[in-house]
């Protein structure tokens, strides 16, 4: 048989051809630290994991759910975007999804086609190039280190120069992976402006957006009349919840577009699975102290980071820093970044993602995932790069 030239010529996971590295490691190596996937060291909420023993002792627990997912999680989640983003969401603009990365594709699948462009600011989460090109729609990189703005946030002024009668969508993620940088309100209304003009879509993956700094609205595009004709903002529970392995996203959008994402849905899984939106409804319903306690461990965290990057250990020099990510500049000019990677892990049992996963070039950049240690570690973390550094 023959395989689709498509998929051949993608890469692979960049998650998983990192972590085949640990299987080269020798043996009796010291202890690992792991700073690659990003996923909470920690579990679910106590009345998240009450809630998902009931449901799988439900005899109704493993049924098919309704295609646009539980209308309860549907509603809960939309009342509390409507309060946090001092905003109207009903929950007829909330589609669930099995995770985030579902949400994205199937969106991008409902709004272009083959041969179509999609705007994506660099550095890209890898996930969204992948889909793109597995779909035969043409990702255009936006640069913010080539404009004048401020430092790697995108500007909605760079992404308009790049608009032409094929763009379909602009790609924002904020806070960002792998950067961390946090887009700010303004910008990202003036990034609605531009794709309201262009009559296309503006795509907000807000996957970290309970992780930001500060408490104010991540924008103000849920309180504008008709926001839904432009804007598709896509969630996660994954790292909110500490969930991840039950896959749970939404697309939060209008009505029409869920209703071509659900033709794509019922050919992809049906539906998200039942166990997971409940575990999602429970989390949103009766965790919401131990989320903010969880974001505010992990705001502590980044402060260890970015001291322990204050004297560029062995010559890392910290670029970004928000979210679940610290972006990292690596001294070996000229090196390939595998290579560093490859050394960091060998070497000094350090495991992180090349900056290559996230960008068509190499510019001497690592992701470290800030958030799967804690302080002391980080700490260990600076003296690793010490040893390996210049």
């Amino acid at each position: 048989m023959r395989l689709s030239a498509r998929t051949l010529e993608q890469i692979d996971s960049p998650i998983g051809v990192t972590y085949a590295l640990l299987d080269q490691r020798d043996e009796g190596r010291g202890a690992l630290l792991d700073l690659a996937q990003a996923a909470p060291p920690y579990p679910a909420a106590p009345s998240v994991i009450e809630h998902i023993v009931a449901t799988a002792q439900d005899p109704h627990g493993g049924d098919y759910v309704e295609l646009t997912g539980l209308p309860h999680l549907r509603e809960a989640f939309a009342a509390e975007l409507s309060a946090d983003y001092q905003g109207s969401v009903s929950a007829e603009q909330v589609l669930v999804t099995a995770g985030c990365n579902q949400a994205f594709c199937l969106a991008v699948s409902a709004l272009a086609e083959p041969g179509d462009e999609v705007v994506l600011p660099l550095p890209y989460y890898f996930n969204h190039d992948m889909w793109l090109r597995l779909e035969g729609i043409c990702p255009v990189y936006l640069d913010p280190e080539s404009g004048d703005g401020d430092g790697l946030v995108p500007r909605a002024a760079q992404a308009e120069a790049l608009i032409t009668d094929r763009t379909r969508a602009i790609v924002l993620v904020t806070p960002g992976n792998p950067s961390g940088v946090t887009v700010p309100p303004a910008e990202i209304a003036a990034f609605a402006d531009v794709a309201a003009r262009h009559g296309i879509a503006l795509i907000l993956d807000e996957t970290y957006r309970s992780f930001r700094d500060g408490s104010e609205p991540a924008h103000a595009m849920f309180t504008t009349s008709g926001w839904d004709e432009t804007v598709v903002s896509l969630h996660s529970f994954s790292k909110d919840l500490a969930i991840p392995g039950y896959r749970v996203g939404a697309v939060v959008g209008s009505p029409s577009l869920a209703r071509e994402i659900m033709k794509l849905m019922d050919c992809v899984a049906i539906c998200p699975p039942r166990i997971g939106q409940e575990a999602a409804w429970a989390g949103l319903t009766t965790a919401r102290e131990w989320r903010w306690e969880r974001a505010a461990e992990l705001a502590v965290k980044r402060a260890a980071f970015r001291e322990v990057m204050a004297d560029r250990p062995g010559g890392f020099e910290l670029a970004s820093l928000g979210g679940f990510f610290g972006w990292v500049r690596h001294p070996f000019t000229g090196r390939p970044t595998e290579d560093v990677v490859r050394e960091l892990v060998m070497k000094h049992d350090t495991l992180l993602i090349p900056g290559t996963a996230f960008g068509p070039d190499d510019r001497g950049m690592v992701r470290v995932s800030v958030s799967n240690t804690d302080a002391a570690a980080l700490g260990e973390f600076g003296e690793r790069l010490r040893a390996a550094g210049v």
